[in-house]
């Protein structure tokens, strides 16, 4: 094998090998201390609390308020509703999408696809507030074109109703059903499909008998993570579900904390959250795990698409209203706000306004400093948690064992921990000798951390396991620490995993709000939480020009670090 240029690197002029240090086994007792820290503690001050009262005595009686207080079980009962509805809605709707984009010859079908996957970057909370432009029952755009349409009086549509929840998060979790699906179908092989139509089997019996049953355990994940999803989500619920007058589980553990605030409360309200998310994320790694629909044998052909013939377009026309839901609608429902006098009135020059820029950027003072926080957390977290998941998958890729295991149990433990859970954490954790962080970026900056770094790690452990560590072994004979390999020699090579995580947690960061809505204070707000005051007050103008700008720098953050990703790269670089 012919050395590379950065195997090279490593010798001297003279033959020889710089001996180096490895602070390897440093590195890595320091990671597992500070996942340690960074899962254990807001995850021991919930439980402390949640079996305190309020003046520091063990007790049961937070949980007793939990089953016997109906303004604490109604949350429960509604959040479980919610999210079952959704769970089905989102599979429902989902499924045809996944199929036809990954199985037949639908027109624009890696468009389709990228728009889905574009809809990531939409946080719910701002597609909450979209559609509350467009379907408030008094000053909504579709209700007031329908009065002028039918000269009637009456909405047609009323989003600040439980229906009207359950269709806005369904909208925004439909995705990640979409994504866990079409990737299970990218993968069936055509073997057993050509096989059965050799039998004589129509094309619609072999989608019944044999994409189906192999696709099923991938729908029903995804249906648990829309579950999920539904379940631990803020934002939505508490811009529709709080005017319309009732609560979810998270809007109850924020109202908990307003005064007077009842944190041993909240805390008791949290844990119950955090087992049921436990659980979910056992049940969806069994069903994307089983062997029972598991395919036997070697490589085998591209999957055959199915010809819609005269259905071809009529399909795509579909598909496109089904975007229009999450996509298309809200943002030109935010476009139209931004600029206009009255977000429902006439596309003509007299509702044609600036007013909300001048507000936004000149007048209000909080904006500047929002966005330096949301950017500057963005930028940070996604930095630090993108070192931080290489290391560790690095780690856990190469060597394995119980210290890898370890790591690994420490990294993907958040996933089981709701952001509304994880900021009541951090809340009581933080707000407290010896380390009070509550008032600064800090404790921003750890919740996110917390939240994306198993998204990260992910990724890269992905990346990791279609790169061949024959380099890596002759960097390490040529005298390289494991640390100076993993920077000159593999992280190089895993350039565009190394972007796609840090783009994943930059978005993240961009999106969350159900952790900041807790954490932030007057000084240290993000966007997120800047359109959540907003929209109490009814800004909706302002609210639509930070929506539509801070989407716009996303979009061109992202840009540029995939644009960076290719910069350089080598297409004929190949190790194996």
């Amino acid at each position: 094998m012919t050395a590379t240029p950065a195997l090279k690197s490593f010798a001297t002029a003279d033959g020889r090998h710089p001996a180096g240090i490895d602070l390897s086994a440093g590195v890595l007792g320091a990671i597992v201390l500070f996942l340690s820290a960074l899962v254990g503690l807001p995850l021991l001050w919930l439980a402390v609390f949640a079996f305190t009262n309020a003046k520091g005595m063990p007790t049961l009686a937070n949980f007793g308020d939990l089953v016997s207080d109906p303004d604490l079980l109604d949350p429960l009962i509604t959040t479980f509703s919610l999210a079952g509805l959704v769970a089905v809605f989102a599979a429902i709707s989902a499924a045809p999408l996944a199929w036809l984009v990954s199985r037949t010859n639908l027109p624009g079908r890696r468009i389709v696809r990228a728009l889905l996957t574009a809809s990531f970057v939409t946080p719910p909370f701002l597609g909450a507030i979209s559609w509350e432009i467009l379907a408030a029952p008094n000053s909504g755009i579709l209700n007031r074109l329908w009065r002028e349409m039918s000269g009637g009086t009456e909405a047609l549509f009323d989003i600040y109703t439980f229906s009207g929840l359950v269709f806005v998060v369904t909208c925004y979790t439909a995705p990640y059903v979409f994504v866990v699906l079409s990737n299970a179908l990218d993968r069936i092989p055509a073997d057993l499909e050509d096989a059965a139509g050799i039998l004589g089997a129509s094309r619609w019996r072999v989608v019944r008998a044999i994409t189906l049953p192999l696709a099923l355990p991938a729908l029903l994940a995804g249906a648990l993570v829309a579950f999920l999803q539904a379940m631990t989500l803020f934002g939505s619920p508490a811009i529709l579900a709080i005017p319309a007058g009732f609560h979810t589980i998270t809007t109850k553990i924020y109202s908990l904390f307003q005064f007077p605030p009842k944190p041993e409360v909240a805390a008791a309200a949290a844990l119950p959250l955090l087992l049921v998310t436990m659980l979910l994320l056992f049940m969806q790694s069994r069903l994307l795990g089983r062997r029972g629909y598991a395919v036997v044998g070697g490589k085998s052909g591209e999957a055959r698409l199915m010809a819609l013939g005269i259905w071809r377009w009529p399909a795509f026309a579909l598909v496109m209203m089904v975007l229009a839901l999450p996509l298309f609608l809200p943002y030109g429902a935010l476009l139209k706000a931004a600029f206009s006098r009255v977000p429902a009135g006439p596309l003509d020059l007299a509702n044609l306004t600036l007013a909300h820029v001048n507000f936004v950027f000149i007048e209000f003072s909080q904006t500047r400093r929002a966005f330096a926080n949301t950017f500057v957390l963005a930028l940070g977290t996604a930095s630090a948690g993108t070192i931080l998941a290489l290391l560790i998958a690095y780690r856990v890729a190469r060597q394995g064992g119980r210290t890898g295991r370890l790591l690994e149990a420490l990294v993907s433990a958040p996933l089981a921990i709701p952001g509304i859970v994880l900021g009541v954490g951090l809340f009581l954790a933080y707000t407290r000798g010896p380390l009070v962080l509550y008032g600064t970026l800090w404790i921003l900056f750890f919740a996110f951390l917390t939240i994306e770094l198993p998204v990260a790690y992910q990724q890269m452990r992905a990346s990791f396991r279609g790169l061949h560590p024959e380099l890596e072994e002759a960097s390490r004979i040529l005298g390289a620490t494991r640390l100076g390999t993993l920077r000159r020699i593999t992280a190089p090579l895993l350039k565009s995993g190394v972007i796609a995580g840090w783009c994943l947690i930059f978005i993240g960061v961009v999106r969350e709000l159900s952790a900041a809505v807790i954490l932030s204070s007057q000084n240290t707000k993000v966007l997120s939480v800047v359109i959540f005051d907003l929209n109490e007050s009814g800004d909706l103008g302002a609210i639509a020009i930070i929506g539509v700008t801070m989407l716009l720098l996303t979009f061109a953050i992202i840009g540029f670090a995939n644009w960076i990703a290719g910069v350089g790269a080598d297409p004929r670089r190949a190790v194996g």
